[in-house]
């Protein structure tokens, strides 16, 4: 669903492009109240969510997918994620009132109510699943009831008790990928679980360079994002290149195994070279700017990698 901060400053993975000045300046929009119930619903998180299930059914469909059934499954992750974001905003108001980059979002404004964000976030979810449930099966709306629940209820408590919040979160951050594949396909197979992986272990770097970046900020919430005692990031550092390291073979295995063919397969390569040379960057020099490359670079990987996966699907059978 929403990445572990990934793709966003507090998603998530969660993570997207709501925090890529990660300065964290945004004035409050004055666009009314249907303004504030849009942007409870994170419309850059979950436009990366819709993305990611859609290209991942095509995939599962070996190229050949009818247009309804990609509809109906991008409407229907769209409205479950941007339920599940909203809730996820009732859950944190609290701490949202306390840091810079969140302050000015609509319940901590003052241009939502937690009741209201509470019925809404709750009426999208059920809306999104039960839509899933109808017109694909059980399976996707199952894999999206459960993303929304890891996301809400292990995630979000997590990030003020531990920094395993950011392994925890990247698993309802990657779920998108299974939610498509099982739309396509109606069930969970080895394709499947490689987009997993491959969406799993993208976040990583991203969140942990933005966690670093905005590490006063967590922690003027209560948030372990970073482990308490990386005083110079030297634990951040070496993770960072590790997960960026386990990415680049991983982002290859759909070639291998017959998902994608060498088109993907050298976007791929490049993509993940590229990425891994600014992190080892960063991880060598802690600097802002080093870390905002990576954070910035990762956000651009995620949608170019997918671009790749799409043009390059290999029919099956």
């Amino acid at each position: 669903m929403a990445s572990a901060e990934a793709s966003s400053s507090d998603a998530p993975p969660d993570a997207t492009a709501e925090s890529a000045d990660v300065r964290v300046t945004k004035p409050v929009h004055d666009g009314g109240r249907a303004r504030a119930f849009y942007e409870l619903t994170k419309p850059g998180i979950a436009g990366f969510v819709m993305m990611t299930a859609g290209v991942s059914y095509f995939v599962g469909a070996a190229g050949q997918a009818a247009l309804i059934p990609v509809l109906h499954t991008l409407l229907g992750t769209v409205l479950a994620t941007g339920g599940a974001l909203a809730l996820n905003q009732y859950l944190e108001r609290d701490v949202d009132r306390l840091m810079f980059r969140t302050r000015r979002r609509p319940i901590p404004s003052g241009r939502v109510t937690p009741a209201e964000a509470l019925i809404f976030g709750s009426a999208l979810t059920a809306v999104g699943t039960g839509y899933l449930f109808v017109t694909l099966g059980w399976l996707p709306a199952a894999l999206t009831l459960f993303s929304a629940a890891a996301y809400n209820l292990a995630y979000t408590p997590l990030k003020s008790r531990s920094y395993s919040a950011t392994l925890v979160g990247a698993i309802p951050g990657a779920m998108p990928a299974l939610i498509g594949w099982s739309a396509a396909t109606g069930t969970v197979t080895l394709g499947g679980l490689v987009l997993f992986a491959i969406a799993f272990l993208w976040q990583l770097p991203h969140v942990l360079a933005l966690a670093w970046l905005l590490r006063e900020d967590y922690a003027r919430a209560g948030f372990y994002l970073t482990p308490p005692a990386d005083r110079d990031g030297r634990i951040i550092a070496r993770q960072m290149v590790l997960y960026t390291v386990a990415l680049l073979p991983v982002s290859l295995v759909p070639t291998l195994i017959n998902l994608t063919g060498w088109i993907y397969f050298a976007g791929a390569l490049v993509l993940g070279t590229v990425l891994l040379i600014w992190t080892i960057q960063a991880a060598h020099s802690m600097e802002r700017v080093a870390l905002r490359k990576v954070f910035l670079g990762s956000l651009g990987y995620q949608p170019l990698l997918l671009g790749f996966m799409l043009i390059d699907t290999l029919p099956r059978g």
